[in-house]
């Protein structure tokens, strides 16, 4: 009777702990695997239900807990089929645990292992989007930053030359102003619809930093300043303090990028201003000035302003800075720190 009711006790050790122990699989292998090997090496015996609670707990262990805890407890059951232990009925049991206990073990971290491949995978395909993403955004803000300092710079070139020439040249016929003022209203037309298209383009790319392409530079200064007087008819002074160095490309694309906005920007709301455009080299860095003597600082655009904000973030994206305020005595004043090579944005 008593060894009956040991028997029996020993039977739903093999079992109970699997499900008391579910949540924790390393626990419930560990009781199992104790109350099966007792049961087979003290009472040569083991029970159905016993032996699949074996191979269920290895399975769980190899998926979820240890690899090496699994191996480890498949381990004895070689062990006993290897020394023969017991009658044949034991024996047999032995040695079908010896076989499928190690399987059990293995399917599970198959498991585990092709879980976490997926895993990985899919954590390599969010990253791969979100690279492909910022990209594309910068990308964005590079193309929305060539757009507003190169095109619309060019266009409103194109009205204020259209404006000029029809105001100021003598005899026109009447077809020949209409002409004039049809290209003018076309080009205002152009740059209305640019600044719709420059929304679109600078859509989540606030953060994004400038583009830094050592071209045009400093050298294309001269240039700049010249079709500036030319374009405007009015005063247009270049005047550089210190001794001029060669500089980082992308600073000297920002600093260029910089003094065109600037100019653009006199032109656009001071017409007629003069401008004057001072290069401060001192030691290994630049400071730039750029003034009009216009009715003061601009009225915020219904676009949101992508002129001065491109400005501020060219000079950020080399690690310098950049102010724009009402100059003392009338005028607007813009005035911007630069290092002499660029830094990296942290």
């Amino acid at each position: 009777m008593l060894y009956a009711l040991i028997l029996g006790l020993l039977a739903l050790a093999t079992v109970v702990p699997l499900l008391v122990f579910w949540a924790q699989p390393a626990t419930a292998a560990a009781a199992v695997s104790a109350a099966s090997l007792l049961s087979l090496t003290a009472f040569e015996t083991l029970t159905v239900a016993g032996a699949a609670a074996q191979l269920i707990a290895g399975y769980r262990i190899g998926r979820h807990g240890l690899p090496q805890l699994a191996m480890l407890l498949a381990a004895p059951y070689l062990a006993l089929a290897f020394v023969g232990h017991g009658g044949s009925e034991v024996h047999v049991l032995t040695m079908l645990l010896a076989s499928l206990a190690p399987a059990a073990a293995l399917a599970g971290i198959a498991r585990r292992a092709r879980s976490e491949a997926n895993a990985n995978q899919a954590a390599r395909e969010v990253i791969t989007g979100t690279l492909l993403e910022h990209t594309a955004r910068g990308e964005r803000a590079r193309i929305a930053r060539e757009l507003h300092d190169v095109v619309a710079h060019h266009i409103s070139m194109v009205v204020v030359q259209a404006e000029t020439a029809r105001l100021t040249t003598q005899g026109m016929p009447a077809a020949g102003a209409q002409r004039l003022s049809d290209i003018s209203d076309t080009a205002r037309t152009a740059l209305t619809e640019m600044r719709r298209v420059l929304g679109v383009l600078r859509e989540d790319t606030q953060a994004e930093t400038a583009d830094r392409q050592p071209q045009p530079g400093l050298r294309e200064l001269n240039d700049l300043v010249d079709s500036a007087r030319d374009t405007s008819g009015t005063a247009t002074r270049l005047i550089l303090h210190g001794r001029p160095t060669t500089l980082d490309p992308g600073v000297e694309l920002a600093a260029y990028r910089i003094i065109q906005e600037a100019l653009t920007n006199a032109r656009r709301h001071a017409p007629g201003a003069a401008v004057d455009v001072e290069l401060h080299y001192a030691g290994e860095g630049l400071r730039l000035r750029i003034r009009d003597n216009g009715p003061g600082p601009p009225p915020t655009s219904p676009a949101g302003g992508h002129g001065l904000l491109g400005m501020r973030e060219r000079a950020a994206a080399v690690g310098g800075e950049l102010h724009t305020l009402a100059a003392v005595g009338g005028g607007f004043l813009v005035t911007a720190r630069l290092p002499g090579k660029q830094e990296a944005v942290k």
